[in-house]
């Protein structure tokens, strides 16, 4: 057999087996067709490319398995309270509106999480508030303060922050840090993370940065538990860029959440988990949740607008069974019946909520969606992708803004002024089934009409898209728009 002949039956075997492959995973057909083409026009490289950014939740079968023995079996004792009265609660709340019930009961199922009701919420508009709130309270821990971010990084501020938690653990506080090797990737140094070993504080990443085969399935949440009492969680990361803007900006818009009480457990048990996966060690114990054992709402030092907030903790990634956010931000934006109102930095959608914005909008839904202008840098193509969608979505009859003052980064949903999401997923294919992301559903009116009245004040620094006057721009931008599109799903 000549060495081209050997070359065709090799080709042909790559092929037929890459072909089963892809087949096998039943996925959309237009997803289908599109990996069988790049396995065969770029064979290894379009391996290579399935291995970083393709795989679905049957590559993390042994995540996943780790994620459920704590969640279900270790964890589950320890919420066994908030587990045994979750009908009761869910039942008190539905005669304010079926609405609530439906998205209640999806996010229960979707992605196991409990509705928590005894909470104070404090929605945490900007640095300027979060930061000198979270120092505070973590000046005041006695026992825990366990953080997670995706980017953490070294600089004047973090610096201080640095000092704050050595000095806590010097007083015998239990301090973690987890953070994403690539969301940190030249951000948080060597010498940083020494000097926070050197001062008893735990550090530790969620994955190696060498794992290949991983790289891509980011760890984007942001976490921050105090005592297993107070809990952040949203759109901000821990960095000097939040205070003033950083290269390019001259501020950065961004929201966080306050959370005090049984929401904060149940943020503490998403950390547990993820600090196991990442380093084997099991932390869960019934004494690092006290707020559990108590039936009244927490006292609070900080600024609070309630006692008894509803609050559902989400959580989604790679190795998911659903896409969890995906669904919740489909069926908020279907259950709409008067208004809608977005932010996130990126926009870029699958097909389903793409239509489904499309649809509350030509069904006369007053839908609103506000995005970043631009990015940081050189990354601008997912605001390139962005035009392609926002034009679709505004012709359906949205309006759209864009965020000129600075950097739009919060991650906000509300519908109705009666239910709002604050978290850290972005309006992305990235977010919904690449990443690992984490948001607070929060069912409270005032607070949702808080989070709108933010949103409102926002328009002032912004100008509209006009779909008609996209549709005037010079064809080569439109061609870049529409090229970067294509490659929406890694972006």
């Amino acid at each position: 057999m000549t060495w081209t002949a050997a070359l065709g039956w090799f080709f042909a075997a790559y092929a037929l087996l890459t072909g089963i492959f892809i087949l096998l995973e039943n996925r959309r057909p237009q997803a289908t067709f599109a990996w069988m083409l790049l396995f065969l026009v770029l064979p290894g490289i379009g391996l290579a490319v399935y291995v970083l950014f393709g795989r679905d939740r049957k590559a993390f079968s042994r995540q996943r398995k780790l994620a459920r023995q704590n969640l279900e079996e270790t964890a589950g004792p320890l919420l066994k309270q908030l587990l045994a009265r979750q009908d009761e609660e869910i039942g008190k709340l539905e005669t304010q509106t079926p609405v609530l019930r439906r998205l209640m009961s999806l996010v229960r199922r979707n992605s196991h999480s409990i509705l928590t009701t005894r909470n104070r919420v404090a929605i945490q508009q900007n640095a300027s508030t979060f930061y000198p709130n979270l120092m505070g309270d973590l000046r005041q821990a006695q026992r825990t303060i366990y953080l997670q971010f995706y980017t953490w990084a070294d600089d004047a501020f973090t610096r201080e922050l640095k000092a704050i938690l050595i000095e806590r653990a010097a007083q015998g506080v239990e301090v973690r840090l987890l953070y994403d090797p690539f969301g940190s990737l030249f951000r948080l140094t060597r010498r940083y993370r020494r000097e926070l070993r050197e001062g008893s504080v735990h550090v530790s990443p969620v994955s190696a940065l060498y794992w290949l085969h991983t790289i891509s399935y980011r760890n984007h949440r942001k976490i921050a538990v105090i005592d297993g009492k107070v809990g952040y969680t949203g759109g901000m990361n821990i960095g000097q860029e939040h205070i003033d803007g950083g290269p390019g900006f001259d501020r950065w818009r961004d929201t966080q959440v306050r959370l005090e009480g049984e929401a904060a457990a149940v943020l503490q048990v998403v950390f547990l988990v993820d600090w196991y996966n990442a380093t084997g060690e099991d932390l869960f114990a019934a004494d690092r949740f006290p707020s559990l054992g108590n039936g009244a709402p927490p006292s609070t030092g900080g600024a609070a607008v309630d006692g008894h907030v509803p609050v559902q903790i989400l959580t989604s990634g790679p190795d998911s069974e659903w896409r969890a956010i995906r669904q919740l931000y489909f069926a908020m934006i279907t259950s709409a019946q008067q208004s809608v109102r977005l932010q996130s930095p990126f926009f870029i959608l699958d097909a389903t909520i793409a239509e489904a914005l499309r649809a509350a909008a030509l069904a006369g839904i007053d839908v609103e969606v506000m995005v970043s202008d631009r990015g940081e840098g050189l990354n601008q193509a997912p605001y390139w992708a962005a035009n392609t969608y926002l034009a679709e979505v505004a012709a359906a009859g949205a309006r759209v803004h864009m965020y000129g003052a600075g950097y739009l980064h919060a991650k906000t949903l509300s519908i109705d002024g009666e239910v709002c999401s604050i978290g850290s997923a972005n309006l992305d294919i990235r977010s919904f089934s690449i990443n690992y992301e984490l948001n607070a559903v929060i069912y409270d009116a005032r607070l949702a009409r808080e989070l709108e009245a933010a949103f409102k004040r926002d328009l002032k620094d912004c100008y509209p898209f006009e779909p008609a006057g996209y549709q005037r721009s010079p064809m080569l931008k439109r061609l870049c728009d529409s090229t970067a599109r294509l490659l929406s799903p890694l972006l």
